[in-house]
């Protein structure tokens, strides 16, 4: 089952609101005429990762200071926060070429995401967390790559600092002076980089290891497009209009994130019409369950349920499987429960147009949608105010056993 037929993949493209899904993973022919970078290239993100930043993190582990760097961390927090003190010289000189925007970023655009996150927040926190985290656990080199490194032994903590991340690009704030995002973009390709280094010391994980090296460029677009690409398809399912700066907007905040998590620009798509070109070929024929992403799945969703919110196991459930397909959902053996299958698919979508101002009816399931959306939140984002209780810091081990 690693691979999907390509009769399969196209009913998941169907299901998600693409209009072309590849049969299965190939020779890689998405040229970077369709980049930012706009060049003609054809080169295989699978096979490129992060030089700088790998060298650094691999000094960090040799010499043993990444306590003292999770340590100094702790008074990192805002964009426009001087570099900390207690780090390693070399660290620091990496750190102060990176922790910048890209000179092609453009401000307004930038300004504009900001806009349009405080708009569409809520909707996006049930997309990325209950859709595309649940989708991470079926795309196999991610799954495993989670479930070995030390984040996979604790996921709350692993999918909080994940939601970070997030929160922090979502933010009404995120590229002012007082916002998070370029400190948390730093540290996570840092995190990305010491996983790299830690996992190829993984005896369970390199068993089944198709790379010489996890967490490529083309890894991280695979994990941009289930979460940026898979929330654009459902924004437009759920019937949120988007004008075409909005949807600029959006894209181009991504744009920087990629490039501040260290994808190079050949491989950032330069339109979401190019997004899902690049999605069709290296997402979707790659989908499929493994032991690692099913035990990850049961874990983060039991994380969610919680009946005193009306949150019950069938709703989760159901609700994952409205957002990521039902084939999904039975490689993961969720749970089916028709009464809550049959509110979701007919409220869910004028719940987002009714919060929207689209719609003047008041949808059935007002309240218990509103307690998924608190109750993400709740578990998320500390009690719904803020993610800097859960710092994103350096691993120094695998998971145990690893």
């Amino acid at each position: 089952m690693e691979n999907l037929t390509r009769r399969r993949a196209l009913s998941i493209g169907a299901v998600l609101g693409l209009t072309s899904v590849a049969s299965a993973p190939g020779a890689w022919s998405w040229s970077s005429k369709g980049s930012i970078a706009g060049t003609d290239a054809v080169t295989d993100p699978f096979t490129v990762w992060d030089p700088d930043a790998d060298d650094v993190a691999a000094r960090l582990l040799a010499d043993g200071s990444i306590p003292a760097v999770n340590k100094a961390w702790g008074s990192w927090v805002d964009n426009s926060d001087p570099l900390p003190s207690g780090m390693p010289g070399y660290l620091t000189d990496y750190l102060t070429q990176v922790n910048r925007l890209p000179s092609w970023a453009d401000p307004a655009l930038l300004a504009a995401s900001e806009k349009l996150y405080k708009r569409l927040n809520s909707y996006l926190f049930v997309s990325e967390s209950l859709g595309s985290g649940i989708l991470s656990t079926v795309i196999p080199r991610e799954a495993r790559a989670v479930y070995w490194s030390a984040g996979g032994a604790d996921m709350k903590e692993r999918a909080a600092k994940t939601f970070t991340f997030g929160y922090d690009l979502h933010s009404p704030t995120a590229w002012q002076p007082s916002g998070h995002f370029l400190v948390s973009a730093n540290k996570t390709r840092l995190v990305h980089s010491t996983v790299r280094s830690l996992l190829l010391t993984s005896k369970r994980f390199m068993e089944t290891a198709d790379q010489p090296k996890p967490i490529s460029n083309g890894d991280i677009l695979v994990t941009f497009h289930s979460v940026a690409t898979v929330a654009q398809n459902n924004l437009k399912k759920w019937g949120v209009k988007l004008t075409a700066r909005e949807q600029a907007a959006d894209l181009h905040a991504w744009q920087v994130a990629l490039h501040l998590l260290g994808v190079q620009r050949q491989f950032i798509p330069a339109t979401w019409p190019d997004a899902q070109a690049q999605a069709d070929q290296m997402l979707w024929p790659r989908v499929a369950p493994t032991p690692e992403g099913i035990s990850l799945a049961k874990t983060l969703l039991g994380y969610v349920e919680d009946p005193t919110l009306g949150l019950t196991t069938g709703f989760v459930s159901e609700m994952v499987r409205y957002l990521i397909s039902d084939t999904y959902g039975d490689w993961l053996d969720l749970p089916h429960d028709r009464i809550s299958r049959t509110l979701i698919k007919a409220a869910w979508p004028t719940y987002v147009r009714f919060r929207e101002g689209l719609s003047p009816i008041v949808p059935d399931g007002l309240y218990l949608f509103d307690q998924v959306v608190r109750g993400i939140a709740m578990l998320f984002l500390n009690n719904g105010t803020s993610p800097t209780q859960t710092p994103i810091t350096l691993p120094t081990a695998n998971r145990p056993g690893a």
